[in-house]
Parts: C-alpha cells; structure tokens; sequence
C-alpha cells in the first residue's frame, strides 16, 4: 500500500452516496489507472461493481459480505480485498468509520 500517488488529476467534486454517508474523490493516474479516496461513516452499504475492484483499508475497519459468501470478513487498516466485477457486496462500519482507496483493476 502506497502512500503517495504521483503525477495524478483529482476530481475536486465529491462523489457523495447514502444521504452523505460515504464520500470520495476520483484520482486518475498518469499510467491511465482509476482510484478513488474516501471515507465511509458508522452504517451498512450495498455497493454494486461494473470492473474488479481492489479495496484498501487505510483507516479504521468495517465488516465485509462478497458475492456469493455467506460469511462476513472484518479488515482493518493495513489490509484490503478483491472484488469481482458486475457484482455486488456488503459493508457494515462500526463507530468511527473507515478510510478507504479503491482501486478499479
């Protein structure tokens, strides 16, 4: 997990989902690549994909349900997790929330 992005544009307007639960910004890369930075409050999300997504915990931690699992993993800061793509999965962050990057692969 990098710290730095180098040589990026950011997409200074927030993306804003769930009443203002979650918020992020886009970054492009120069190598062409897509991320986004956010942050997500105390809730429960659903979030659909269209590409493979790479999640990044940067902060904090929430408790996640993928497609096609019946089990919940919890990831901290320092970890992440794969994500197919054209599917959907399930978040629940507790007190605190979670500071994220998600990478489209």
């Amino acid at each position: 997990m990098s710290e730095i992005f180098e040589n990026v544009t950011v997409v200074k307007k927030a993306n804003v989902y769930f009443g203002g639960q979650v918020t992020s910004r886009a970054v492009q890369c120069a190598d062409g690549s897509k991320k986004t930075l956010g942050f997500m409050q105390a809730g429960e999300y659903e979030f659909g994909t269209e590409a493979p997504e790479l999640m990044e915990i940067l902060g904090g931690s929430m408790d996640v349900k993928l497609k096609d699992s019946e089990d919940w993993l919890t990831m901290r800061e320092g970890q992440s997790f794969n994500v197919a793509g054209n599917s959907k999965f399930s978040l629940k962050v507790a007190e605190g929330g979670c500071d994220y990057c998600c990478s489209y692969l």
